[in-house]
């Protein structure tokens, strides 16, 4: 299979696209998978999300986004919304073409009003291992993204790889893996080590590109841009992610106001182009599991 057929279009890149319109506008732009947001499945229903993703033919490569466990208030409704999104995972990843991957992105969440950081990530945990066995049971995979640091009071408290699997590691189950986010993570020093051990681990759920450009704009949310116009190395990454075994979808997630401003078609092309040039043309290609 080539490097090419290995690109996902995350929504997140289209974000004003309605469900049915991200998929048709992937597959009429050639791709093959696409990795869907909740909202915009919600809004249609999971039982018709689940039919217009299998009449699509595209492949499934991951679910965006539940976590948010890092606040005492609330806590049971948190835990339900993620028992929720646990079996959107697992239909959208049955009704997916074959190579679906039943990837659940988690984002931890930030520190609470009056709160520390230190017991946000200890909440965070608690509900990951709570949540474990019910997601090995539906053969959903938590995957913890660690964000940049500059999101850490607001958004994820786990700013590197290694606090991830830290994670995974004392929680002990094989229902959770990483996301290795070429823009949350190219920054770390110890990035090659903490991708190694994720693929001897056999934790890597995800690999998601866009690139880091400065100056950032006011809202640091919609500072991402795609591979390619920026500073990320995407071939040492990509090459890392490669001797880790990695050999699933690789997702392009840009949040830009500029891309968002496009047609879906102009975005979505534009996103193939830059993607072969800066990351395509170094992966591996494996066949998908």
């Amino acid at each position: 299979m080539s490097a090419h057929s290995r690109l996902s279009l995350n929504q997140g890149t289209i974000k004003h696209a309605s469900l049915a319109e991200a998929l048709h506008v992937s597959v009429r732009q050639g791709l093959q998978s696409i990795g869907l947001w909740r909202e915009p499945i919600a809004e249609v229903g999971l039982e018709r999300a689940a039919q217009l993703l299998r009449d699509s033919g595209l492949r499934f490569s991951s679910n965006c986004r539940a976590g948010f466990l890092t606040s005492p208030d609330n806590r049971q409704a948190a835990l339900d919304s993620n028992r929720v999104a646990i079996e959107e995972t697992r239909v959208l990843a049955e009704a997916g073409a074959p190579g679906s991957s039943a990837t659940l992105v988690m984002v931890a969440g930030g520190v609470p009003e009056g709160g520390t950081i230190e017991d946000a990530r200890a909440r965070f945990e608690e509900g990951i291992a709570e949540l474990a066995p019910e997601a090995e049971a539906a053969g959903v995979t938590l995957a913890l993204e660690p964000l940049h640091p500059m999101y850490a009071s607001d958004r994820a408290v786990l700013s590197t790889l290694g606090q991830s699997l830290d994670i995974a590691d004392r929680v002990g189950s094989s229902a959770v893996g990483v996301v290795v986010d070429a823009f949350h993570v190219w920054w770390d020093p110890d990035v090659e080590a903490q991708i190694a051990r994720a693929g001897r681990d056999g934790r890597i759920a995800s690999y998601q590109v866009c690139d880091w450009q400065t100056p950032l704009p006011a809202d640091v949310l919609l500072a991402r841009h795609l591979p390619g116009d920026g500073v990320i190395d995407f071939a040492r990454l990509t090459a890392l992610v490669n001797a880790a075994g990695y050999a699933g979808d690789v997702e392009v997630e840009v949040f830009n106001a500029d891309l968002w401003a496009k047609s879906y078609d102009d975005a979505v092309a534009e996103m193939v182009q830059k993607f072969d040039a800066a990351v395509g043309e170094h992966l591996t290609e494996f066949a998908l599991a």
